[in-house]
């Protein structure tokens, strides 16, 4: 609820009016400061879908005991805003998300998967700046870990398991979120258990 229907539900008047007529209902109370405290209200109380999703990931990894997690990430409007000259390439870090990328890099239970549709000549760029700033995808575009082959959960012949999925045409909002997983990367006191493997037999699918 944005902050402006929080204070009409709260008042019972309409914050875009000539706010010279709501402060003089409203006495002593500043109609400016009021709405910059319910912004504040409103964003310390956001949650990231993302952030919801991993959260909840875990605690089924942590059931299932999983110790390797896949996460795949775009690179466009997600992890660098777009830069559609085909010369010059650079990643331009949205905020945050460079030091996102290095803690998850960091971790041992996090595989990171590159999924984007950048042509050869930028992924050179890409792969040498990644590396350079200590950010490191396992793989790119496919995930030979879990494969129909070894049994593991689906058919994956067309498309790559994961189990966290970075993508602005998905709902990520990579101006905003990034920092919201900063602060969760670096205060979270969860950590799977290493003993824990990857289980390429499941039950999830049966004939009844």
């Amino acid at each position: 609820m944005k902050a402006e229907e929080i204070y009409k539900k709260e008042t019972g008047l309409d914050a875009r009016q000539d706010r010279r007529e709501n402060h003089l209902l409203l006495k002593n109370t500043p109609t400016k400061e009021y709405l910059e405290w319910l912004e504040n209200m409103v964003e310390r109380r956001y949650e990231p879908t993302i952030l919801k999703w991993i959260k909840k990931m875990f605690a089924h990894a942590e059931e299932k005991e999983w110790f390797e997690t896949y996460w795949t990430f775009d690179i466009h409007g997600t992890i660098s805003r777009p830069d559609y000259r085909k010369a010059t390439k650079v990643v331009d870090y949205y905020p945050y998300a460079k030091e996102c990328l290095q803690l998850m890099s960091d971790r041992k239970d996090i595989i990171m998967i590159l999924w984007t549709s950048s042509y050869p000549e930028e992924m050179k760029v890409y792969r040498e700046t990644l590396k350079k700033d200590n950010i490191h995808f396992e793989y790119e575009s496919e995930n030979p870990d879990v494969s129909s082959s070894k049994g593991s959960f689906g058919f994956y012949e067309k498309k790559h398991y994961f189990n966290v999925l970075f993508e602005d045409k998905s709902g990520f909002n990579p101006e905003r979120d990034w920092k919201f997983l900063y602060d969760y990367l670096t205060n979270t006191d969860y950590r799977p258990d290493p003993s824990w493997s990857m289980k390429y037999n499941e039950d999830y699918h049966n004939n009844d």
